[in-house]
């Protein structure tokens, strides 16, 4: 059973770096690929990265910023976040992504793991 629990949150300044947690306490991750989202206050949800082999996807706001990547000898998926801004602030999700009639479709979501910017 795949089960996902984040950590790594914190607050930190502008331009801090913050390297984020996604561990499946399942031991199943490394079957699939794993995305990591986040929501903002007031915001929807939306995805930063996600990975399985190759390629990675990233959203534009964070590309050449976030790095996500994978132990699964850890079945741990990491991200990476360099030159923090404030409008990164939020909950951070990750979630197990399966690529189902063309498009990827999310479950089993962590609690989350809140990331808090400072100008």
């Amino acid at each position: 059973q795949v089960q996902m629990a984040e950590s790594g949150g914190g607050l930190v300044q502008a331009g801090d770096s913050l390297t984020l947690s996604c561990t499946d306490t399942g031991r199943t991750a490394s079957n699939y690929a794993v995305a990591w989202f986040r929501q903002a206050p007031g915001k929807d949800r939306e995805i930063v990265a996600r990975i399985r082999w190759s390629p990675t996807f990233y959203a534009d706001s964070v590309k050449g910023r976030f790095t996500i990547s994978r132990d699964n000898a850890k079945n741990t998926v990491y991200l990476r976040m360099n030159v923090l801004k404030p409008d990164d602030t939020g909950v951070y999700y990750c979630a197990r992504a399966l690529y189902i009639g063309g498009r990827y479709e999310y479950d089993s979501w962590g609690q989350g793991t809140q990331v808090t910017v400072s100008s």
